[in-house]
């Protein structure tokens, strides 16, 4: 199993990116852990009430989403019941077993997984800690769970990565709707994730997972009137498909809301580049003999 925690700002974005998998008909929501009733019983407004009227208790915590992905081995396929009995169990040993939380089944991607949303603020106001909950208590609850419900265990960092988000694969048939999902899929995961400070960084990061973000040439309407559209990459990596409009995103990566995130990344990675230049000046010192190979690997280990 592969456990990965994501925090955020906005508890409406993340419950909707679940949400709008419901509406799409590729996911269920399975549990609605503490909430008043079942989740079937439930309606959407319900769902996020809960959760925006525990975030109001204290404002001053600014991240007050939590977003985690379970991800199972594609040669499982485990049962709903076994799923509640496992996000139960992962909430209760990372200390949310108190917290609201919903718990979705999702059925879009080649491998099993679940998708759980809560939020950070207990019932009496104060704050869930969740500093470095992925390296401590989740990497626990994760090894306990794969011994106690006896899962085919995660093999390392890299593997967890690369099992969550794979390249969107691109078909002669594919279609608007399959588009729209595979990108916005992408999407979710590169915004929060990486620290781009323009289109071209976007893109880079974009590429890798045959998507791209465009502007269109400098005299198109699109580039014009400050628009933005995505769209998937075949192995050669031409632009092919159904180009999709920003703003028709839940996410709404439109031009305008980058930029304002080009300015947010600029100031946040200043302290990766302080890190990236003491770990190279940690390595080089007093070393004559490192070689530009020997570099990548003792920072691959890192």
């Amino acid at each position: 199993m592969v456990a990965i925690i994501k925090t955020g700002k906005s508890i409406r974005s993340t419950f909707y990116y679940n949400e709008n998998k419901l509406k799409e008909g590729v996911a269920e929501c399975i549990i609605a852990g503490n909430y008043p009733d079942d989740a079937a019983n439930l309606s959407e407004q319900e769902r996020l009430n809960m959760l925006l009227k525990l975030a109001s208790l204290n404002t001053n915590v600014v991240r007050n989403s939590v977003h985690i992905s379970l991800n199972f081995d594609s040669s499982e396929q485990h049962s709903k019941a076994l799923l509640k009995e496992i996000s139960q169990a992962y909430m209760e040993k990372i200390s949310f077993g108190d917290q609201p939380f919903l718990v979705y089944q999702h059925h879009d991607a080649g491998h099993p997984h679940i998708h759980i949303v809560s939020v950070k603020v207990a019932h009496d106001g104060s704050r869930v800690e969740t500093q470095n909950i992925g390296r401590n208590q989740s990497e626990r609850a994760r090894k306990e769970i794969e011994q106690e419900f006896h899962l085919v265990k995660a093999s390392g960092k890299k593997q967890q990565q690369s099992e969550h988000l794979k390249p969107a694969m691109v078909s002669a048939n594919y279609g608007k709707v399959e588009t729209k999902r595979a990108i916005s899929n992408i999407l979710a995961w590169v915004i929060d994730k990486y620290k781009f400070t323009s289109i071209p960084e976007l893109n880079a990061v974009l590429n890798r997972y045959n998507v791209a973000a465009d502007r269109g040439n400098e005299e198109s309407r699109t580039f014009k009137k400050g628009g933005l559209h995505y769209r998937l990459l075949n192995a050669k990596g031409e632009r092919v498909g159904v180009p999709i409009k920003a703003s028709d995103f839940h996410q709404k990566p439109t031009l305008k809301n980058l930029q304002n995130r080009f300015e947010n990344n600029e100031q946040l990675r200043q302290t990766d580049k302080l890190r990236i230049k003491n770990a190279i000046d940690f390595t080089l010192y007093g070393k004559t003999n490192v070689t530009l190979d020997r570099l990548i690997n003792i920072f691959e280990r890192d």
